[in-house]
This record gives C-alpha cells, sequence and structure tokens, in this order.
C-alpha cells in the first residue's frame, strides 16, 4: 500500500511540477491527498483545484504491472466519457531514455490542455484555433466524410470524390469555396450524372458545407441559395423480361466471367459495384451475405439465392484451379468473379445480347433494374423489393425500379370494350 501512495506522490510532483508552476503552494498542500485503491484503479490527483481554469481534465491511472501511469480524458463516469488519450509515463524510470520519455509525455499533455483552453475561449467567437483549422479545405471535408459516413450508403464518400475531380488539384482553401465554385460543382454533377445521383452528392456537398459554417469556416452558407438537383434521363432504361432472360442462358458469351457474374446481378439485383468485388466468405450456403447494412438493426442484408444464382457460384467453384476450402480464411477472400472494369463489362454486355439477338442497349444497372421489374409482375409487395435490393423504404422501387415500358401493349388495348358490346 506505501509502495502505491509514493507512486501517486511522484505523479502528483510531476503533473503539479510540470503544469501549474504558479499554483504550486496550492498542490503542494494537497499533494497527499491521493486516494488509491489497488494497481490498476483510477489515481484521483489535484487537477480539480484549478477546475474553473481547466476544460480538459486529464485522469490518471496506474497499468496492472504498476509500473506506468496512463493518462485520459475524464469527462464523468458514464460510458464513453472516459477516452484513452494514448499516453503514458514511467512510474520509476531507469535510465535517460526512460526520463526523456516522460518529459516528453508530460509536454504533450500540456499541449493538448493549453489547445482545450483555447477552444473554450473562442466558443462563440469567428476564432478558429490553428490546430482545429484546416488550411487545405479537402482536409476538412475528408474528415467529415470519415466521421458521417455510412455503410449502407455511398452517397458522401462518392460526393467528395467527384468534389476532387472536378476541382483537378489536391488543395484548396475555405475562401475559394464560394457560391459561384459550389454552382459549378453542382453543374458538373448534372452534366456527369443522371437521375437522383446529382441531387444525393450535392445534398451531402450541402450537409457539409454547413457543418463547416457552423465549425467557424465560413460566415454564410456559400450554398444556402443553391438547391440540389436531380437530372432525369431523357432515355428509359432498358430492362430484359423472362424470355430474354432465358436467351442469354443459352448463348455463350465471349467472356465467360462477365456472363456468369451478369446472370448472378439478374438473379440477385447486385450492383456491378457490389458484384466486382463479392467474395466467397460473403456466400452462406445457399444465403448471400451483402455489404449493405440495414440501418433499423444494423446487420447486413441477406439473400436468399435462387437456383440459377446456385449454380452460378457452383460453377464458379468447379473453375477454381485450387478447389475452394470453406476452412481457409485465405481463400474465403478470394473474388467469385474476374471481371474488367464497368466500361469493359459494359462493352462486352453489347456484344452478347447481339449474339442473343436483343435488340437493346443493355448496361450492367439493367439487370438490377430487372430483377425489380420481373419480382413486381409477379406481384411481389414493394417492400420486399425494397429490402432484396437494400433500401431501407420502398421510394427507389416506386420510382425509379419500375416498369417504364407496357410489357404486352396490345393486349392491354384488347381489354377495351369490343364492337359486340357496343351494337355495331
Amino acid at each position: 500500500m506505501s509502495d502505491q501512495i509514493d507512486r501517486a506522490w511522484i505523479c502528483e510532483k510531476k503533473i503539479a511540477k510540470f503544469f501549474f508552476p504558479l499554483s504550486a503552494s496550492s498542490l503542494h498542500s494537497n499533494s497527499h491527498s491521493a486516494d488509491i485503491a489497488s494497481s490498476g484503479t483510477t489515481i484521483e490527483h489535484p487537477f480539480h483545484h484549478l477546475q474553473k481554469f481547466i476544460v480538459m481534465n486529464i485522469g490518471e491511472r496506474l497499468n496492472r504491472k504498476g509500473d506506468k501511469i496512463l493518462y485520459y480524458i475524464d469527462n464523468g463516469r458514464g460510458k464513453g466519457q472516459r477516452g484513452s488519450l494514448g499516453l503514458f509515463t514511467y512510474v520509476k524510470p531507469k535510465d535517460a531514455q526512460q526520463r526523456n520519455h516522460n518529459k516528453e509525455t508530460l509536454a504533450i499533455l500540456n499541449v493538448k490542455r493549453g489547445q482545450a483552453i483555447i477552444d473554450r475561449q473562442a466558443t462563440g467567437t469567428e476564432y478558429i484555433p490553428s490546430h482545429k483549422f484546416k488550411a487545405n479545405f479537402l482536409e476538412y471535408y475528408e474528415e467529415y466524410v470519415n466521421t458521417h459516413k455510412r455503410n449502407d450508403n455511398r452517397h458522401l464518400q462518392c460526393s467528395f470524390k467527384q468534389f476532387k475531380k472536378f476541382l483537378g488539384k489536391s488543395f484548396i482553401t475555405p475562401i475559394e469555396i464560394t457560391e459561384d465554385l459550389c454552382k459549378s460543382f453542382r453543374r458538373y454533377l448534372l452534366d456527369t450524372y443522371h437521375g437522383e445521383t446529382p441531387l444525393n452528392y450535392f445534398s451531402r456537398f450541402k450537409l457539409m458545407v454547413q457543418a463547416a459554417k457552423g465549425d467557424g469556416y465560413f460566415r454564410e452558407d456559400p450554398t444556402k441559395e443553391i438547391a440540389a438537383k436531380s437530372n432525369p434521363s431523357i432515355t428509359l432504361k432498358e430492362n430484359l423480361e423472362m424470355d430474354e432472360y432465358l436467351k442469354l442462358i443459352n448463348t455463350p458469351c465471349l467472356n465467360q466471367e462477365v456472363k456468369m457474374a451478369f446472370l448472378f446481378s439478374c438473379y440477385t439485383g447486385l450492383r456491378w459495384a457490389d458484384v466486382h468485388i463479392l467474395r466467397w466468405e460473403q456466400i452462406k450456403e445457399k444465403q448471400l451475405v451483402t455489404r449493405i447494412i440495414q440501418q433499423k438493426t444494423g446487420l447486413p442484408v441477406v439473400l436468399t439465392l435462387h437456383p440459377i444464382a446456385e449454380n452460378i457460384l457452383k460453377h464458379q467453384n468447379d473453375r477454381l484451379l485450387v478447389p475452394l476450402n470453406t476452412d481457409n480464411p485465405h481463400h474465403l477472400k478470394k473474388l467469385v468473379f474476374q471481371i474488367p472494369s464497368s466500361n469493359g463489362a459494359n462493352k462486352i454486355l453489347n456484344s452478347w445480347m447481339e449474339a442473343a439477338g436483343i435488340k437493346k442497349h443493355v448496361t450492367w444497372s439493367c439487370a438490377r433494374l430487372s430483377f425489380s421489374i420481373l419480382l413486381q409482375d409477379k406481384r411481389v409487395d414493394n417492400a420486399t423489393i425494397a429490402y432484396l435490393m437494400g433500401h431501407s423504404t420502398t421510394k427507389q422501387v416506386q420510382k425509379t425500379y419500375k416498369r417504364h415500358r407496357p410489357l404486352h401493349p396490345i393486349d392491354a388495348i384488347l381489354k377495351l370494350p369490343s364492337s359486340e358490346h357496343l351494337g355495331i
């Protein structure tokens, strides 16, 4: 017990000497007030004597061996309120190297404390402390993306990626983020994408700029008067019908991997972005565990595989030079399909459609649309289709993934009253 009190006393002396030289007298009178329960428990120290001056409360505790003091931010007793600073000092340094380590660590703690005081003083002003200010606004954007990204939605990450492409450079100051620049970025998105994509990307960009305004980067939000817009496609996207599915199955393709991967998308609704990185570890017996995370449950969307999708996987497994070993983690990390880039795959699809006698402009996204339409034709409810496609609501199924062209227009017309009903 005496050894523990000695350690606490040493720690208090170091903190008092390094952090608060102006208040040494008040600290000295309380230098033996530490309450040590046991090795590894929290050590209370006299930081509270200057609580009104301190924003960051730094706590400390001994490690299990009792030879190091670990430091953490003490914001209370609740869950997550004691975050580790990743810093430690030696209780009894054995050599010059350890003594120097202690000195440098205490210097870092002092800097962190000073930064916290500056943050408190800057609150409510237009001043941004230098340790928080990002001279390169792209760094702020990236930090915002890493903090707010969601596993089930990639719009924020894609908006950042497109903004960097739009700029064509790796550095931009906050003062350059003007209303004109933001309008130009919106125009770039509208010129580059169709459908809801420009609206989704620019909406995320606006949220980021609003957050930057809250952090003091802007006096006025440069995107405030700029509305996010969608870009309705002039041409309707093609979809495949049931008989065309069968034609593709029975028609050879120049690239067998593309054929298998596209048919797999037709029977699962997976995007090219998902299928081209699909790994064997995502296949669990007769189910596919997707990368899409449900917002409500936090669990991935699990799809029950159609028999044809199962046969495709069996075909891919049989083509492996080394048979798949489900007990080998290295094998499970392997890609299911070896397919080219999106543009390369779409070129192969065009040749394959021509060989199958399908006179439509089919791209990889048509597989996902066809998956939804054929399920709707079979009276599958929109909520189920939305779940299978990884959407949290039925909005996209009703607005985007629906039939735009009639299946049998002539048969529909013939259902109108005939001449015999009109007495002609």
